[in-house]
């Protein structure tokens, strides 16, 4: 076994590990998915304590580690962190056949693993509004069936009615149009990000009772571009230990805020009480 099939090895399985899942197809696809095919051609910029190294060659085996590398360093755009992306994948465990919606697709790297575990039977559509990098995502994304790229924004774009919905992009709320293209049982995993000092995964669960919420672990994002951005509709925005007691999610147009809710916007409220 070649330097680079063992690093491909020993990656795939912490981040099996790291998943927390029980799924065995999880380590075969983070060996099978190669992560230099989605990065700028090597040496590659790795970030550590918000500067980026150099590394010393183009060899891939460097890429296979839990760290952040430059897709646009000059806008600080990067692949984003592996550990934390297989602690999403475990969270929201995509199966086969499942209609997965991808957005902030960056250049594909985890579009092609969430196209793997949706495979057969299922589809990915990937959202990019970055037109260089939605550029490489379809290029990248060629060889993987059932992936279209689409060049947009996420935020503002009617999706398809989804069993999964993956948003890699801060926002401070979720747009109504996520929400509503959440099929029964389907998840949305998403960024919260409500005020400058809170950063929140999220997963959303669609049950019979009503959307069902809950904090992951802290995290931070660059900003969706788009109006889930903006700060126009917020109500009443919550610090840390109110983001950390959120139990579900409403739609205003279906449940009036009311003495459990930790933040409001105009169309969409986060509640402490489980729906």
């Amino acid at each position: 076994m070649s330097k680079l099939d063992q690093a491909k090895r020993c990656y795939a399985r912490l981040m099996a590990a790291e998943s927390k899942s029980d799924d065995p197809r999880l380590e075969r696809v983070f060996e099978r998915v190669p992560r230099e095919a989605f990065l700028p051609a090597g040496p590659w910029k790795i970030m550590v304590d918000y500067r980026y190294f150099e590394t010393p060659t183009d060899d891939p085996v460097y890429v296979y580690q839990n760290a952040l590398i430059a897709l646009d360093a000059a806008k600080g755009i990067n692949n984003g962190e592996p550990y934390l992306h297989a602690a999403w994948i475990g969270a929201v465990a995509p199966r086969s056949g499942e209609r997965i919606c991808h957005i902030g697709a960056g250049t594909g790297y985890y579009t092609a693993i969430l196209a793997m575990l949706a495979a057969p039977g299922g589809s990915v559509e990937a959202f990019e509004i970055d037109h260089a990098l939605a550029a490489a995502a379809r290029r990248n994304l060629a060889p993987y069936e059932g992936v279209t790229v689409t060049r947009g924004d996420g935020t503002s774009i009617e999706l398809p009615a989804a069993d999964l919905i993956y948003v890699n992009a801060a926002v401070l709320a979720p747009p109504r149009s996520w929400l509503q293209a959440l099929r029964p049982n389907g998840r949305l995993i998403f960024p919260w990000q409500p005020s400058n000092s809170v950063g929140l995964a999220i997963l959303i669960t669609r049950t019979e009772k009503g959307l069902d919420a809950k904090p992951l672990m802290a995290v931070w994002f660059i900003p969706c571009v788009g109006g889930a951005s903006t700060q126009d509709a917020l109500v009443k925005a919550p610090g840390w230990p109110a983001a950390w007691s959120v139990r579900s999610l409403w739609l205003t147009s279906e449940r009036i805020p009311d003495e459990t809710s930790v933040a409001t916007y105009e169309h969409v409220w986060f509640s402490s009480s489980s729906p």
